[in-house]
């Protein structure tokens, strides 16, 4: 464990102070993972080939010649750009490698072994070393070497067929909700590894699958087959099995979304929308028996939201104590009034000088809460400073900036 250096851009008080992190990985899983680190006070250093750097630099909407998306992903990180292919680069990263307390890739399986930087050789140099391998299929199986993106891991892991509405085509959650997941399990794997080496001085590595992740975020669906031969089928806006929870028709075009699927609840939804025999029914009283008549509860439910306006539909729910909403776009969250209060958008300064909303950090800590540092850095914007830390002296630095082995954007190769 080391404390952050004058060239970080972390304090000392936060949760993960003094925690190192390296970072191999590119895209979406493997930053994800090191950004929550790097939000929490960890010294997160992202390697990034010379040149064109991470590929998400030019994902999605650009301003500035970089990706606004860049802003979120890899806040809170420092640049190094070195070629890992090179035996200089391979060397560089072996002596981040003896300081660092964690590192993070998703690369192919294989492909930082045929670097000489897998996991054996990585455990030698620092035997305390975490190591959170992020890949498609994992590092073991018949699969292992398939490329696998987060999409197919959404499909592979279940999600993706119970997404759209029965006999349609599958559809696909609108962000990368795959290579996040994968992420999110890193990021635990790698907290619990911390814990563990506090008892025993030992690294160990993470394995995570992007399928992995999906499927174990898919409830019964496995005991549901096994048990009872049930193939749970896509079931649109509904929640199979738990009524009523959907989405429901308003006056004015638009709709809300309604879960009364609590007892109480269900009662309290019912009186407000006049139905006091399905309230009092004692066959809807428990959800086993909802479930069993969900096409006449939601019919009722959008008879009457059908009638009305959202607007009205909605303030009769929140008198009623009954869960309600409705579909937010970006454009709703940055006016919203609770957003604001709860300050869950906080605007930066990028590089360039620009303001720029983004997120605010997550999870939630009382005494020692996640910050944002800014927005992403340069291309190599950190490769010197980086460099000056691990001993190298200028000299050399300049002969691999030379040889294209280091960059930066004021340097160049």
């Amino acid at each position: 464990m080391t404390e952050p250096s004058a060239a970080s851009p972390h304090s000392s008080n936060q949760a993960l102070s003094g925690i190192k992190v390296l970072e191999l990985g590119q895209l979406i899983a493997g930053p994800f993972a090191a950004k929550l680190f790097g939000e929490f006070g960890a010294d997160v250093i992202k390697i990034e080939p010379p040149g064109t750097g991470d590929p998400l630099r030019r994902w999605r909407v650009m301003r500035d010649g970089t990706s606004l998306w860049w802003h979120v992903q890899t806040r809170n990180k420092r640049s190094v750009s070195l070629d890992l292919k090179s035996e200089d680069g391979q060397a560089i990263v072996k002596k981040l490698v003896a300081e660092a307390d964690i590192v993070i890739e998703n690369f192919s399986p294989g492909r930082l072994e045929k670097w000489g930087l897998g996991w054996e050789d990585l455990a030698a140099i620092n035997p305390g070393l975490i190591m959170v391998r992020i890949s498609g299929y994992g590092q073991t199986g018949p699969y292992r070497d398939l490329p696998g993106f987060g999409v197919i891991g959404e499909a592979m892991g279940g999600l993706r067929y119970l997404s759209g509405h029965p006999g349609e085509s599958s559809v696909r959650v609108g962000v990368s909700i795959g290579d996040s997941l994968a992420a999110l399990y890193g990021v635990i794997g790698a907290l619990l590894a911390l814990h563990e080496r506090a008892r025993s001085s030992q690294g160990q590595y993470i394995d995570v699958a992007l399928y992995e992740s999906v499927f174990a975020m898919m409830e019964s669906l496995i005991p549901e087959y096994d048990a009872a031969g049930v193939v749970r089928e896509p079931s649109g806006s509904a929640l199979p099995g738990i009524t009523p929870s959907n989405a429901y028709p308003c006056a004015d075009g638009s709709e809300v979304l309604i879960a009364g699927n609590g007892d109480s609840i269900f009662k309290r939804l019912m009186t407000a929308i006049g139905r006091a025999d399905l309230a009092e029914d004692p066959d809807l009283a428990h959800n086993d028996g909802r479930a069993k008549q969900a096409e006449r509860i939601d019919g009722a439910i959008a008879e009457w939201s059908h009638a009305h306006s959202r607007e009205d539909v909605l303030a009769t729910l929140e008198a009623a104590r009954v869960p309600a909403g409705r579909p937010y776009t970006a454009a709703d969250i940055v006016a919203d009034e609770h957003y604001a209060a709860r300050r869950m958008i906080e605007t930066i300064t990028t590089a360039e000088g620009r303001k720029l909303k983004v997120p605010a950090v997550m999870p939630r800590l009382s005494r020692t809460p996640g910050r944002i540092q800014g927005g992403g850095p340069a291309l190599g914007a950190h490769t010197r400073a980086v460099m000056d830390e691990l001993g190298i002296d200028r000299e050399t630095q300049d002969a691999l900036y030379e040889r294209g082995v280091l960059y930066d954007s004021e340097h160049g190769q």
